[in-house]
């Protein structure tokens, strides 16, 4: 956790009080000034003890807020610290929360000035304790030990213990206000344009989720947020895609007026899906916000396009094509793309055959492709990691040993099922031979064994 080391008799939250409210009534001349910091730091006074840390974190950022663009980014990372570190002086998780409220409030306020330093500020908020001492963020924990003494000009300063924190952190009871700080966060980092440094702790959502445990309706939001963010970021399509669908996900189960909440992201997911190079399996189709779009006047041509990718091969596609050719330009798909993919999907497909083979002729025929152009698409599905398999060129066949599903159904389930009873069969048959043989073994030997008479 961050421990605050007290080099005075002063308490750090008054040292802040004095410390800001000098800068901010500097300008005003000392008879003007001095009447008004003693006034502020009274107030603090009374209340450090009358225990009302709520006011006490509200008098400090109004302070705080004046002197933000007068200060060096140290002695606001200080100041904003020893803010946050007021949250574990509460023993009342509301309040707590209110004083999370007050202090996200105030960041965000103007995310285009300094973004990436109130973004660290709001680190600070999310691992900082909001009860018991605390919420802190795991990322801001790296940047103090950079600093792990660091001189703060009001007579403290502030030092890292990376065991307590971890110690602390086990006994988080409150773990909705660390998610209300995750998305103040996240819409800072948004506003700002400094989403790069908010990026890296989408890989630990997981865990996030898992403590947090929030409820659906804060899950959409997180979901949806996270995945426009990934979504400006091109190397990061597929994890945006991910998120979409987790998003779409949570409408399951919901009214048809609920469900049409989703429908523009619905199609989003869709398009996303068909344009990406690299993505070549998912579940939209099970999917009942997906579902939703198949009788929609607007979007069902959309939603067949879906259907075709997923379960149809290649010459379905040129049909769908040659009637909606203005339909795909309108949603960016190009056509060449489509192609590709296609024939991609399609190879796989002919891989999921029980034979385990492939003739030449077969995929030539339906990737339209020349005879010439035959091994080179095997390799492209190899590459894309769709195909295992091995190219019999003397008998002109493809010996496949794995290949990727579109979808996962039924029918696959059902084919799963039927492997595995081939598999359960064929080792018993293997235990059977070896047991018979050790028993053929055991006799030779014991008769070997006989005295001759």
């Amino acid at each position: 956790m961050t421990t605050v080391v007290v080099t005075s008799e002063e308490d750090p939250a008054l040292s802040v009080v004095r410390f800001t409210s000098e800068l901010a009534w500097a300008d005003a001349g000392p008879e003007v000034a001095e009447p008004q910091v003693a006034r502020l730091c009274m107030e603090a006074e009374e209340c450090i003890v009358m225990g009302r840390w709520l006011d006490l974190v509200s008098l400090m950022l109004t302070s705080a807020d004046l002197i933000f663009s007068r200060v060096s980014e140290k002695d606001l990372d200080c100041i904003f610290t020893i803010i946050c570190n007021l949250v574990t002086k509460s023993e009342s998780l509301d309040e707590a929360l209110e004083m999370a409220k007050l202090i996200s409030a105030k960041v965000i306020q103007q995310p285009n000035d300094k973004p990436a330093l109130r973004l660290k500020m709001y680190y600070i908020l999310i691992f900082v304790p909001l009860a018991f001492g605390i919420l802190m963020v795991i990322s801001y924990v790296s940047t103090i030990l950079i600093h792990f003494l660091f001189p703060f000009p009001f007579f403290f300063f502030l030092r890292v213990s990376n065991t307590s924190l971890f110690n602390l952190y086990n006994l988080l009871e409150n773990p909705y206000s660390r998610f209300y700080v995750y998305m103040k966060a996240l819409n800072l980092a948004i506003d700002g344009k400094v989403t790069e440094h908010i990026i890296p702790s989408f890989k630990k959502m997981e865990s996030f989720l898992k403590e947090w445990n929030i409820g659906t309706l804060d899950q959409r939001e997180l979901f949806l947020t996270i995945s426009n963010i990934l979504k400006e970021h091109k190397s990061s399509a597929k994890d945006s895609f991910n998120f979409l669908t987790k998003y779409l996900t949570t409408f399951s189960g919901e009214d048809a007026y609920t469900m049409g909440e989703a429908k523009e992201e619905a199609v989003r997911a869709i398009v996303e899906f068909v344009k990406a190079p690299d993505m070549f399996e998912c579940d939209l189709l099970d999917m009942p916000a997906v579902g939703q779009l198949e009788k929609d006047a607007k979007y069902a041509l959309l939603y067949q396009l879906l259907k075709v990718f997923l379960t149809q091969r290649l010459d379905a596609y040129l049909d769908f094509h040659a009637a909606n050719s203005a339909l795909l330009k309108s949603y960016g798909l190009a056509h060449e793309d489509c192609i590709t993919k296609m024939r991609l999907m399609s190879l796989a497909d002919l891989g999921s055959n029980d034979s385990g083979e492939i003739s030449y002729a077969l995929i030539k025929d339906t990737l339209r492709v020349i005879d010439d152009e035959v091994e080179l698409w095997v390799v492209k599905a190899i590459t894309a990691k769709l195909l295992n398999c091995k190219m019999d060129q003397m008998n002109q066949i493809v010996i496949v040993s794995r290949c990727t599903e579109r979808v996962f159904g039924l029918h696959q389930w059902e084919a799963l099922r039927t492997k595995l009873a081939t598999w359960k069969g064929n080792i018993a048959n293997v235990i059977s031979t070896i047991q018979a043989n050790k028993v053929t073994e055991d006799g030779s030997q014991a008769t070997q064994g006989l005295p001759i008479r």
